[in-house]
């Protein structure tokens, strides 16, 4: 079985294929470039590399969210194409689900987080015994109740994710519990979390076909939220001279 796995929910780009238990190849660009100038570039050095042939693959796995709007837009588009042109199926993966699996075999209590701005994080908790288990499922939540949710459960915490150094200092101010932070090889999205657990996933049936794959948002874009504010204060007409939205809302 092999599975191209396919990460862009945040500032990272990461590619790889997944081969019966074996990462074949993994490319991973942590860098302030645009995902659709460099997710098929980066497929299609890594097939030429391993001179195979993409027609291969079983299945697409694609970190399906939360994270960056353009971002998940770009990997699901990616995506998409690719299943629709190899009539391949694809894997909806949870971004988070995908980031814990970083951890495969930790006996903390794994929690990552990813930056959602305005003090708050994308997060869910998990623990890994015999497999992977969510303890809470995805969601966006400020970070002060967060840490207050981990006091309470008085468990050891791994953290990992974009999110550990934005509000470090809160969480090192606030947390009452044991607690660790990633290393570097595991503290970030990566595609072969996505694959590998992708495997697992399409070896119990969760796939799902290429035109029916939507990213999970989890909450509304920026721009969203900004028109139903103004909606509700009566600024449509500032709105609509482009005066209060940004060009797309990103997060």
């Amino acid at each position: 079985m092999i599975i191209l796995g396919i990460e862009s929910s945040s500032l990272v780009a990461s590619v790889a294929l997944v081969a019966d238990g074996a990462v074949l190849a993994e490319y991973t660009v942590n860098f302030k470039k645009t995902h659709s100038q460099t997710l098929l570039p980066m497929i299609d050095q890594m097939v030429q590399m391993l001179e195979l042939d993409l027609g291969l693959v079983d299945a697409i796995a694609v970190s399906g969210g939360p994270g960056s709007f353009t971002g998940l837009r770009i990997g699901s588009a990616t995506a998409k194409g690719l299943g629709l042109a190899l009539d391949k199926p694809l894997i909806h993966v949870p971004t988070l689900d995908a980031m814990a699996y970083n951890l495969f075999g930790a006996a903390s209590l794994l929690c990552p987080m990813m930056d959602a701005r305005r003090n708050q994080v994308y997060t869910g908790l998990y623990h890994y015994r015999r497999e992977l288990e969510v303890v809470k499922a995805s969601c966006a939540m400020d970070v002060g109740q967060l840490v207050e949710e981990l006091n309470g459960r008085g468990e050891p915490v791994a953290f990992l994710g974009d999110g550990v150094a934005v509000y470090d200092s809160q969480i090192r101010e606030r947390i009452a519990v044991p607690f660790q932070y990633a290393p570097a090889q595991s503290n970030r999205q990566r595609a072969a979390s996505v694959a590998a657990l992708g495997a697992v996933y399409f070896a119990g049936g969760k796939i799902e076909a290429a035109a029916s794959h939507v990213p999970n948002y989890l909450r509304k874009a920026q721009a969203e939220r900004e028109l139903e504010e103004a909606l509700r204060q009566g600024k449509t007409g500032e709105l609509a001279a482009g005066h209060s939205l940004g060009p797309g809302g990103a997060w």
